[in-house]
């Protein structure tokens, strides 16, 4: 089964998960790659468990990518197959800090509203 692997866009129009790619790109191009790897195999739902995925509860799931900092991806599923990227961190620990996973479950819960289909 295939999914597509979408990234959440503001009411204005900016994608934050894209820009996090963006900066990870320009101050890791090593790890940029790594992420942008772990998002394409999102597309088969055999990866979408440990140790490349991992469910944080009320829907929202992570991307995992542990190097000399912790990079991840938050993201959900919507119907018709489709992930929803909306949030990236990176981190020492490997606890994901609160405020971030408030940032993803607003931006979830803002996407769905919007675009429920």
């Amino acid at each position: 089964m295939i999914f597509t692997v979408e990234f959440y866009e503001t009411a204005d129009g900016r994608a934050p998960v894209r820009e996090f790619l963006e900066e990870l790109k320009q101050s890791d191009p090593g790890e940029h790659a790594a992420v942008l790897r772990g998002l394409a195999k999102l597309r088969d739902r055999q990866c979408h468990r440990e140790p490349l995925s991992k469910a944080l509860g009320a829907g929202l799931f992570e991307l995992r990518h542990v190097g000399r900092l912790n990079t991840r991806v938050l993201w959900f599923f919507m119907k018709g197959r489709r992930i929803i990227a909306v949030h990236g961190i990176r981190n020492k620990g490997q606890a994901i800090p609160s405020r971030d996973l408030d940032t993803a479950r607003e931006r979830m819960q803002d996407w769905q509203e919007r675009f429920r289909k």
